[in-house]
């Protein structure tokens, strides 16, 4: 967990929880450690799972990235450790240790100041990283049949190790059915009542805020007072302030809602009474609001990339973002299909089923268990 930021959680948090909860019923027979820093959250005590918090976490960048490539496999191998489960990069001394590199992100191939906006040399760190990572590690783990697929094109030998395994979703916290007063409590809380159109996530660069308020601002203005867009996320390289002066300028402020950071008990809620759920993203790896969405019974609108469509698996409106107009007409029938909304909510819910922890779980694990055991 070294790689997540304590004070900026993100989804590593919840697919390291994920992973090594749901492992511990699938696999009794298997240890952890888990390797998170002094501040960061970890909620899982059990006997069978050791925490270390003698290293730096990723709100010390420098001194993290060290600890990842040169102390952290070490300190694994004494703590009688037979793998590792990284994220995105195979340590430059490993220890011995096979590793299974788990692939959630190639926004680095947008570079500095594109699609990823993750900059420049966080962009070259990570595809020196991954380049390193595809060679060596033992096994590679891509999050869609889409990533698995840009990982055996940018290496030729990593085909044979490369396996897929979506990424899970808690369906004890995503799904349908709302408690007794949930939308009065989040209007009191959030101001944000019923049937809104619903952004959820950071403000990346490639996330495409603008060109769902380009699409947002081709609705009726009676359309938009009656179907505001909620944004719900953080700031990211100041693209947060860029979308709250662009609806200005296109003159739809006034329906739209910035919520910023909202805590993890509002994010199934806010899903459960949106008439729908957008995702315009020029790239995404897997794109892990859609079956939240879905598993929430919120109706999905996604961008036409293939990675989307792959996960939507035909349970969601596609539509092309770089189109405005066209964009702006599905967003139009959304604010009055009921009957378009219905079939997409019925799709979405059984789309949702195929992805969960438990599956997870058995799938990464299973997988370097398998490694382990052809190693002799």
């Amino acid at each position: 967990m070294l790689c997540e930021n304590p004070r900026r959680r993100t989804g590593l948090t919840t697919l390291f929880h994920g992973l090594v909860g749901h492992a511990l019923a699938e696999f009794p027979e298997v240890r952890w450690v888990v390797f998170a820093g002094p501040e960061q959250v970890w909620e899982i005590a059990d006997p069978r799972v050791e925490v270390c918090r003698d290293f730096p976490a990723n709100d010390r960048l420098a001194a993290r990235l060290w600890a990842d490539h040169f102390r952290v496999a070490a300190a694994a191998r004494r703590r009688g450790a037979a793998a590792l489960f990284t994220i995105g990069f195979v340590p430059l001394r490993a220890a011995g240790l096979p590793v299974a590199m788990q692939v959630i992100t190639l926004h680095h191939r947008s570079g500095g100041t594109g699609g990823g906006g993750v900059g420049a040399w966080r962009a070259a760190y990570r595809a020196a990283a991954l380049r390193s990572g595809l060679r060596r590690a033992a096994l590679v783990i891509a999050n869609s049949g889409w990533t698995a697929g840009q990982l055996q094109a940018a290496a030729s030998g990593a085909a044979a190790k490369v396996i897929t395994s979506y990424e899970g979703l808690d369906h004890s916290q995503f799904r349908p059915d709302a408690p007794a007063g949930e939308a009065e409590r989040m209007r009191a809380t959030l101001g944000v009542g019923m049937d809104y159109l619903l952004w959820s996530g950071n403000f990346y660069a490639y996330k495409q805020a603008e060109k769902l308020l380009a699409a947002y601002a081709c609705l009726r203005a009676e359309q938009r007072a009656g179907f505001p867009l909620v944004m719900v996320g953080g700031d990211w390289n100041g693209g947060k302030p860029r979308a709250e002066a662009l609806a200005a300028e296109l003159g739809v402020a006034a329906s739209v809602r910035f919520l910023g950071w909202v805590s993890d008990e509002w994010l199934a809620p806010l899903y459960r009474h949106a008439r729908a759920h957008v995702l315009a993203s020029a790239e995404e790896t897997f794109g892990k609001s859609v079956p939240e969405a879905m598993a929430c019974g919120c109706p999905c609108v996604v961008n036409d990339i293939a990675v989307l469509r792959e996960v939507a698996g035909g349970a969601a409106r596609v539509v092309d973002f770089n189109d405005a107009v066209a964009a702006g007409a599905a967003l139009a029938e959304l604010a009055t299909d009921d009957e378009l909304l219905a079939q997409l909510r019925a799709a979405g819910l059984r789309r949702a089923a195929d992805f969960g922890y438990a599956q997870l779980a058995r799938e990464r694990v299973g997988a370097v268990l398998a490694v382990l055991e052809a190693r002799g």
